[in-house]
């Protein structure tokens, strides 16, 4: 596979110099990215206050309109991205310091090369975990909203929001900012390791009132691995991004398309 040009090693070497303690990096991700999923909540929640709308008028609101899943998305993926730029901004670099870098087509190629590795490692690892971990569901369904939805407009605006800006904001936020700041900090091969990990336990929570799901965690574990390769072998974020949005994408022909 052919490695990034020189233009863009050198690039790398001048921007990507982490001038910010690591650790104080690591830190500030994770209370943004729960900070942001606060005030994106908080912010929607303002509305059927204002309107005085009673308690469970406002709840059903809430809890089924697809445009309000639309919106949080949004907001919150907007809050966390905006503190990241100003994070940056505070240290004298942009966002080429993390991997965002002008796309090639190249990054396409590389991204879909890599789409069925991906796949085939969760087939394995799913299957061994389901035959040596007692209670492992490999079947638990992930709650990712969207329940009524319907109509081109409503599909367009869900994928805007699951296949397009949920793989950007993340892989900039996980396999750019964490794992950069990561990589400053240790070796390799355990920042791999860590990113990956706190990636998937961002994703147990999304079993809802099934519990920890943790067939979503053994899953962006998998893809973590594979997106770091991507992110490594390309020198930027877009193999990544593409990666995450086909699979996303899959995701959402299979739940929203074909209801499955």
């Amino acid at each position: 596979m052919k490695q990034p040009d020189d233009a863009q090693l050198k690039v790398e070497r001048d921007d990507q110099l982490v001038n910010w303690r690591p650790w104080v990096g690591v830190v500030f991700l994770i209370v943004v990215f729960y900070l942001s999923q606060l005030l994106a909540g908080a912010s929607i929640s303002l509305y059927p206050l204002l309107q005085d709308w009673s308690t469970s008028r406002a709840n059903e609101w809430l809890n089924n309109s697809w445009s309000v899943q639309v919106i949080y998305i949004l907001l919150a993926e907007t809050l966390a991205i905006g503190a990241l730029w100003q994070f940056l901004k505070f240290h004298s670099r942009n966002f080429n310091a993390i991997g965002l870098f002008k796309p090639k087509w190249r990054d396409l190629r590389y991204a879909l090369a890599a789409a069925p590795v991906y796949y085939v490692l969760y087939l394995i690892i799913v299957s061994l975990a389901s035959w040596l971990v007692p209670g492992f569901n490999a079947d638990q369904q992930q709650e990712i909203g969207f329940d009524n939805v319907s109509g081109l407009l409503q599909l367009s605006a869900v994928f805007l929001s699951l296949v397009v800006i949920v793989p950007i904001a993340e892989e900039i936020m996980v396999r750019g900012f964490l794992y950069t700041s990561l990589k400053k900090a240790m070796r390799l091969v355990p920042a791999v390791i860590l990113t990956s990990l706190m990636f998937a336990v961002a994703h147990l929570q999304t079993g809802g009132e099934a519990g920890p799901l943790y067939v979503a965690a053994v899953d962006t574990f998998i893809l973590s691995l594979v997106l770091i390769y991507l992110r490594e072998k390309t020198g930027s974020l877009w193999a990544s991004i593409y990666l995450h949005g086909f699979k996303n994408f899959v995701a959402f022909m299979a739940i929203f398309v074909f209801g499955l």
